[in-house]
């Protein structure tokens, strides 16, 4: 099992969610870098457990600790290693799902993969406690891109079809990330965010749970970067955000609705800016044309299940006998990651974009 991705900056993610500790190794992260420690911790914060009422309440510290990579307060060139330790499990709640597993979780398979002895206690490996080390490294590349003018910003773009106001693909600043920034449910539109809100708490009521998407945003992307076909900003960045637990699907600018558009209607129309650049009028392409970035706002969007964890009775097998039978799932879940998730997409975003800038040098 090797949970590792990246060209010039590879990054593995290791450990268990009931384990002693998750972590990750970066290696290929420029030397001489210093990284502000306490912007990190306040990134990985907005993802942390337990913090409101609509996240599970499993609460852990998620302190990072650097094992190797950083001497004095800089990068050294050498691999870098952050651990979280786990100090919240409450194992026994697996202990009656070791031979039933839930559905819509990886259970079946990676135990028909990897056998019995496999620790899937909270999802093991597979669990979404895995982005805590990936939000580390993520919050480190937004430091370095920033360094360079490049700027990420998420928000909850929609939950249980309640829509946010999406980012003006065109017009969207760093004033509107820093402005979601300081609202502890990230949407533009704080009555939307509101009737989310009240859809999470209508379906934990209900033993249930619910979904949504993810709109982030990178800003100072110059003109040219990736590489046709397959090395291109879409295929890396949508291969990446699709190992993130729970992410079902990707899109790029308009995106589906482009299939229902004319092409009169999704065409981006060039114009000369007043400090003589070339830019779109629209940006139906997201930022992206021939797999090559374009100067304009890259635009991506994310879908997030349900997730599955719910305390409702479902239909399920008994792996000993091989006879259907029925769980009932226990113990602490969200009844909706999506607002934990948006600083994981904007995390694994800042990754692959340093990854690639990293690959052109």
């Amino acid at each position: 099992m090797r949970s590792a991705f990246g060209k010039r900056l590879e990054v593995t993610i290791y450990g268990e969610s009931h384990g002693d500790r998750i972590g990750t190794v970066i290696k290929g992260f420029p030397a001489g870098f210093a990284p502000d420690m306490d912007r990190i911790y306040a990134f990985m914060e907005r993802r942390a457990p337990g913090r409101d009422a609509f996240s599970t309440s499993r609460r852990e510290p998620d302190i990072p600790k650097v094992a190797s990579g950083i001497i004095n307060g800089l990068t050294d060139g050498r691999p870098l290693e952050a651990y979280i330790e786990n100090t919240n499990q409450h194992s026994s709640d697996y202990d009656k799902l070791r031979y039933t597993p839930r559905p819509s979780h990886a259970d079946l398979p990676a135990r028909m993969k990897y056998g019995d002895e496999l620790d899937l206690r909270g999802g093991g490996h597979f669990s979404g406690r895995l982005t805590a080390p990936l939000c580390f490294a993520g919050a480190l590349c937004l430091q370095f891109l920033a360094a360079r003018g490049i700027t990420v910003g998420g928000h909850i773009y929609s939950i249980a079809g309640v829509n946010d106001r999406p980012f003006d693909p065109v017009k969207v600043s760093k004033d509107d990330f820093d402005e979601l920034l300081k609202r502890p449910f990230p949407v533009l539109d704080t009555k939307a965010g509101k009737q989310m809100q009240l859809e999470i708490l209508g379906a934990r009521s209900k033993l249930d749970s619910v979904g949504g998407v993810i709109e982030v945003a990178v800003l100072g992307l110059p003109m040219g970067l990736g590489t046709p076909l397959y090395g291109g900003i879409e295929s890396m960045l949508a291969a990446n955000l699709f190992g993130v637990p729970a992410v079902k699907g990707v899109e790029f600018g308009s995106g589906f609705s482009a299939a229902l558009m004319k092409g009169s209607e999704n065409n981006d129309p060039y114009c000369v800016t007043e400090d003589g650049k070339i830019r779109t009028l629209t940006n139906n392409a997201g930022g992206v044309l021939g797999a090559i970035t374009t100067g304009m706002p890259l635009i991506v969007r994310t879908a997030i299940k349900p997730t599955p964890s719910i305390a409702l009775p479902q239909q399920t097998v008994d792996l000993r006998s091989m006879t259907e039978t029925e769980l009932t799932i226990t113990g602490r879940h969200d009844p909706c990651i999506v607002p934990r998730a948006v600083p994981v997409i904007e995390a694994m975003t800042a990754i692959t974009v340093t990854d690639m800038i990293l690959s052109e040098v």
